[in-house]
């Protein structure tokens, strides 16, 4: 297994931060893979799979690049592929590319061989791998990503502020076991961050960041040279695959108020607080007070499911909300 020996002040210190960048490079995956791991992600693939694939048969240079970066056999993506977030402010996605762009022929060179798991073949060693790789990073985030960026946004800094509570509730060790498969806290000191046959690492006194994105998939990344920067990339808890907004009845606004209906009629399908910050772009706390609420007037109830609790229509939510939209 792959760990890391993480000490009290680099665990401290960590943070979580939103990447543009890292969205759009698991998106890239995402469609380069072609499989959907929930309705979700299998109506925005069905959207733009057929035109990446058509852009890759026309750039079969770009395409081999690419199966190359993304380490199919050694299960390591090429890391001048996958910057590590700066760690401050909130870089653009344009900002955060322009990294992967300055990166130097021989540097790709070296970690496309190490994502390969082989030599580099003469036809790929070019000078102008970085800025191929960038170039389809800048369609996919263009095409597939920024349309739709202010909705993911508000799910990755959901996710953000619900781990930030199981950080308060049960500590580190909670809010680290279920980040992404393979992830958990081992104890003195270390931290498995996946199940491969990596050497371990100590980590410990370098700045530690969580990036959250919503396709199901997670990496790792660290900055080179210098190690003061280890980014863990993590799937969010709740992407809201198949929830489509509804439009909430006049009435039922009057009746509940506006902000508290609206909760109501997204709860035909089970949600957690998580995903209804990020589907209402209310906060936390708001979110909390109007599920109280309905909970006390039986409108609505929840289950646990696994780590997380969902809210649901009750039978008299059901019936309240069919009479107001008749």
């Amino acid at each position: 297994m792959g760990w890391w020996l993480v000490n009290a002040d680099t665990l401290a210190g960590g943070r979580f931060v939103v990447s543009a960048l890292a969205e759009t490079s698991a998106c890239l995956r995402l469609l380069d893979a072609g499989a959907a791991a929930h309705p979700g992600e299998r109506a925005w693939l069905d959207a733009h799979l057929a035109a990446y694939r058509r852009l890759l048969q026309r750039e079969p240079v770009t395409a081999a690049l690419l199966d190359a970066a993304l380490g199919v056999t050694t299960k390591w993506t090429a890391d001048f592929l996958t910057p590590p977030h700066p760690g401050v402010g909130a870089p653009t996605f344009h900002e955060e590319l322009a990294t992967v762009r300055r990166t130097p022929p021989e540097r790709t060179h070296a970690d496309l061989e190490v994502s390969l798991g082989r030599p580099l073949p003469a036809e790929l060693r070019r000078p102008d791998v970085a800025g191929r790789l960038a170039d389809l990073l800048e369609w996919v985030w263009t095409h597939t990503v920024e349309p739709d960026w202010e909705r993911r946004r508000r799910v990755i800094e959901a996710d953000a502020v619900a781990r930030a509570g199981q950080l308060g509730g049960g500590g580190w060790a909670a809010a680290l076991d279920d980040m992404c498969p393979g992830m958990r806290w081992l104890g003195d000191g270390r931290l498995q961050i996946n199940v491969h046959d990596f050497p371990p690492r100590d980590i410990s006194g370098a700045r530690l960041l969580f990036v959250p994105v919503t396709p199901r998939a997670g990496w790792v990344a660290w900055e080179e040279p210098g190690l003061d920067r280890y980014v863990i990339v993590y799937p969010c808890a709740g992407p809201l695959a198949g929830v489509d907004a509804a439009a909430v009845p006049e009435a039922l606004e009057r009746l509940l108020g506006a902000a508290r209906a609206n909760i109501l009629v997204l709860l035909a399908t089970p949600l957690s607080t998580t995903q209804l910050v990020a589907l209402t772009g209310q906060g936390l706390g708001s979110v909390g007070r109007h599920l109280k609420v309905l909970l006390g007037a039986r409108l609505i109830d929840r289950r646990r499911a696994g780590r997380s609790v969902l809210y649901y229509r009750t039978d008299t939510g059901d019936t309240l909300v069919a009479a107001q939209t008749g």
